[in-house]
């Protein structure tokens, strides 16, 4: 079904490789192996447990040059990339996803514009799953190769056609936090249910936690920061929260990714220096 060979299908509850797919109503698209349990932990949880609904997550690269220390100190990029293959499959069975799938691309092949071969697979996969919703990283990301990601996943839905694209696509956070986009801009992403889930799906990243990143305790907090500081004037409705940013309308082909982002940070400069003139002296 997916024409790249070495890409990894993994099906939790052993359904076949399309079955595992085509249920698929959520899909994240991440640049990274845990990534998806960061960023798109909100439809992960939305889906958990409920037979009409199903999460799956793709993987795009192999995770090889990720830091290291600890017991994974002395670990080769392939040692490393095996081991990401194996805690990401042991996130889709915490998380019961739909599908998980490793496509395996290097960060370079992924950041290379010209390098096809990263669309068509991902196109591949979207047909196959026909997701509804699909989640990737945002473009005011810091991360060079979660951008180039989110540009990927941009030029493969608009190869889809109509009937085959997603009602909606969010660009979420991982790298860099969305609280600084307008408000009434902001897609508001409820991570509060299952807190147990949640940190089981982050913990399963050994390789990353004790090889020198606490990535666990930094997206729980973020989660329950955005949670308070979502509201300066009003009791907490969220008990933890991620941001997004709505990618939909790039979907047409004529809107181009930057200037589109480029209207978001503009907004965003009109709204803090408006608040500035409002209450400077005359």
């Amino acid at each position: 079904m997916l024409k790249k060979k070495d890409a990894v299908v993994f099906i939790p509850d052993g359904k076949s490789e399309r079955e595992g797919l085509a249920r698929t109503t959520h899909l994240a698209i991440s640049a990274h192996q845990d990534d998806i349990e960061f960023m798109a932990y909100s439809p992960a949880a939305e889906c958990f447990g409920k037979p009409d609904q199903w999460f799956s997550g793709v993987v795009v690269t192999d995770g090889a040059g990720s830091p290291r220390s600890g017991l994974y100190a002395d670990y080769t990029d392939e040692d490393m990339k095996a081991v990401r293959v194996v805690e990401q499959k042991k996130a889709a069975f915490v998380g019961e996803y739909g599908a998980q799938v490793l496509l395996g691309f290097s960060s370079a092949q992924v950041k290379d514009a010209g390098n096809t071969a990263v669309v068509e697979a991902l196109c591949d996969v979207l047909r196959a799953a026909k997701p509804r919703f699909v989640y990737t990283h945002n473009l005011a990301d810091k991360h060079d190769t979660h951008v180039a990601t989110a540009l990927r996943v941009i030029a493969a839905l608009r190869m889809l056609r109509p009937e085959e694209r997603p009602e909606k696509v969010f660009g979420c956070e991982v790298w860099r936090d969305l609280d600084w986009m307008c408000d009434e801009e902001k897609i508001f992403l409820d991570c509060g249910a299952h807190p147990n889930l949640a940190r089981c799906l982050s913990a399963v990243f050994d390789s990353q936690i004790v090889g020198g990143k606490r990535y666990d305790l930094a997206a729980e907090g973020r989660r329950l920061a955005n949670a308070t500081f979502s509201a300066s004037h009003a009791c907490d409705t969220y008990s933890a929260l991620n941001y997004a940013m709505d990618l939909t309308p790039l979907l047409d082909a004529d809107t181009d990714p930057a200037a589109y982002v480029a209207a978001y940070i503009r907004r965003f400069e009109e709204d803090v220096l408006a608040r500035i003139q409002r209450f400077a002296k005359e």
